[in-house]
């Protein structure tokens, strides 16, 4: 759009039209050559522009005027030579008078694209003329344009309604606060960057002021609120890091409420592991507490697994002291030669459960218990868990399944057997088998008195069981048999009740091994099992009756300990 609010259209074709350039304005434009075709009236279509001969050569002609004037692309006209003078006079005759103010006065010339006799379309209507309709006489339609000289200063405005809010020196609010849309927002641009209409109709827009005050203050409710919650977010991170950096873990004081409970540790925990567990029940306020009470005593990294009994509410360094000492501690202790008789009252002693309830899962159970294949489908054997039972400290508590509890220790003679390569060195020790290594180092536990004996032991164990021996022909002649054959623990047995009993664990009238193992032995039995001595031994006897064994080479050596073990008693 120009300044002078002139609508876009197609630029005039002549010099000499009033319209052409910037030579002025006459409240009426000219008659264009485009007509409307069928006797229907077109509002101002711009018909295509079709070009006759060479614009390169000037040979281009207007319409019903083969002396049309050619224009180069700076709009400087060039005249044909051969109508040069005739277009001089035309100029001269047409030449149009102007006003003081550079506007056209007077009568136009003759319109040179007039159609003329022979056009079929000079009888119809022009598109300007006194019998087309006037589009700026209705009420809403826009003013006509008019000259710089002759408009008519714009009406003043309506002053805004006053309120009783003053929202600044400016009076003027946001566009955020006063709820408005974008075209409120281009309120503040000047009116020259606004077309008439915007500024005509601004005023009707800025009305309305109560509701924009309310909207306004909402809006400022809503920033203050979102502000405020940011504010208090950061604010509650930022006081989360620096106490995760450098403020101290929460903890209680003291040591305890008095309040016990029993806490039970997984194999294998770590300090964080054991944390989370006190806290969860209440013992300690935070992992990070007792992370660091422990790292704080010199021996804290000897915390085990197993059942402790501590109290609620503890400080950290308090739940240290308390599990490092025995007193604390709930475990259930298998001995090392122990029994599975003997296991299975324990367990349900500590599961609070009736007698023989364990010792029913386990004959009933066993082999859903976890026992590897090699320990399986052994003949004779009177008890297949006998063995597996390793001994150590082991996580029990009231509320437990006896048969869970049997799973742990299954599983830790499983692990320790494997990790000791029963399978692969059995062979190397002239045994068909793990098995017979387990039941060789349960007997170095039952039959040796001290760790010392043990290696002797094993070696003599091996000795008897070779081929070659005509000491004993084979026989290993062990009293801890018979007695596992009765569940007994003598000392003094006779002759005639040994040599009449034939069960398969009796090893005085059997060769070889009995059927299985007869007690769980520890993990010095079973690296004597692995590593006899070699020294030749092939008899001991208890000489005191109690704690101390001697061995002998030779069955003369051997009486004479005999001698020395029936003076101790008396015979």
């Amino acid at each position: 759009m120009t300044e002078y609010g002139r609508g876009q259209g197609s630029a005039p074709w002549h010099p000499d039209d009033p319209l052409y350039g910037d030579g002025g304005w006459g409240g009426q434009q000219a008659q264009q050559a485009q007509q409307s075709y069928g006797g229907q009236q077109q509002h101002y279509p711009q018909q295509p522009q079709q070009q006759y001969g060479d614009w390169g050569t000037g040979d281009q002609h207007g319409y019903g005027d083969p002396s049309y004037p050619q224009y180069d692309q700076y709009g400087q006209q060039h005249t044909p030579p051969q109508h040069q003078q005739q277009h001089q006079a035309q100029q001269q005759h047409q030449h149009p008078q102007y006003d003081e103010n550079g506007w056209p006065t007077g009568s136009y010339p003759q319109d040179p694209y007039a159609g003329g006799p022979q056009d079929p379309y000079a009888q119809q209507p022009a598109p300007y003329g006194g019998e087309q309709s006037d589009y700026y006489g209705t009420p809403e339609a826009y003013p006509p344009p008019e000259p710089p000289g002759r408009r008519r200063p714009e009406p003043e405005r309506e002053p805004e309604p006053q309120t009783d809010w003053d929202p600044g020196p400016d009076q003027g609010e946001h566009a955020f606060f006063a709820g408005g849309d974008d075209e409120d927002g281009r309120a503040d641009e000047p009116d020259d960057r606004r077309g008439r209409g915007e500024r005509r109709s601004g005023g009707d827009r800025r009305g309305g002021g109560k509701e924009k005050k309310r909207r306004s203050g909402m809006a400022c409710l809503v920033v203050v609120a979102v502000f405020g919650g940011g504010l208090a977010g950061v604010s509650y991170f930022g006081y989360q890091f620096y106490q995760d950096r450098f403020g101290s873990a929460p903890d209680f004081a003291g040591s305890g409420n008095g309040e016990q409970v029993t806490v039970t540790i997984p194999k294998g925990s770590g300090g964080y592991a054991i944390g989370q567990v006190l806290k969860k029940m209440g013992v300690v306020k935070s992992v990070d507490a007792f992370v660091s009470a422990q790292a704080a005593n010199p021996e804290g990294k000897n915390i085990q697994d197993g059942v402790y009994t501590l109290q609620k509410e503890m400080s950290a360094a308090s739940a240290v002291e308390l599990m490092l000492s025995p007193k604390s501690r709930n475990n259930l202790i298998i001995a090392e030669g122990k029994r599975n008789e003997a296991v299975y009252e324990l367990i349900d002693a500590r599961l609070e459960v009736r007698k023989g309830t364990t010792a029913k899962v386990a004959e009933t159970k066993w082999k859903t218990l976890g026992l590897p294949d090699w320990a399986v489908n052994h003949p004779d054997v009177k008890d297949p868990l006998e063995g597996f039972l390793f001994p150590s400290s082991y996580a029990v508590a009231k509320g437990q399944k006896p048969e869970d509890v049997l799973k742990q220790m299954v599983a830790r003679a499983t692990e320790k057997y494997e990790s000791l390569g029963f399978e692969t060195k059995a062979k190397s020790l002239g045994l068909e088998g793990p098995w017979e290594l387990v039941t060789v180092a349960s007997l170095v536990q039952a039959e040796g008195k001290t760790h010392d004996d043990f290696r002797k032991m094993s070696e003599v164990i091996y000795n008897r069981l070779k081929p070659t021996n005509t000491e004993t022909n084979q026989k290993l002649q062990f009293d801890s048999t018979f007695n596992y054959l009765l569940g007994q623990s003598e000392i003094d047995i006779s002759v005639s009740e040994i040599n009449s009993n034939p069960d398969p664990y009796n090893t005085y009238t059997n060769k070889g091994l009995p059927p299985g193992p007869i007690g769980n032995p520890g993990e010095e039995a079973l690296q004597a099992a692995l590593k006899p001595t070699q020294d030749g031994w092939m008899y001991f006897v208890a000489t005191d009756g109690m704690d101390k064994t001697e061995f002998a080479r030779t069955i003369a050596e051997h009486q004479k300990l005999v001698d020395k073990f029936n003076a101790s008693r008396g015979n």
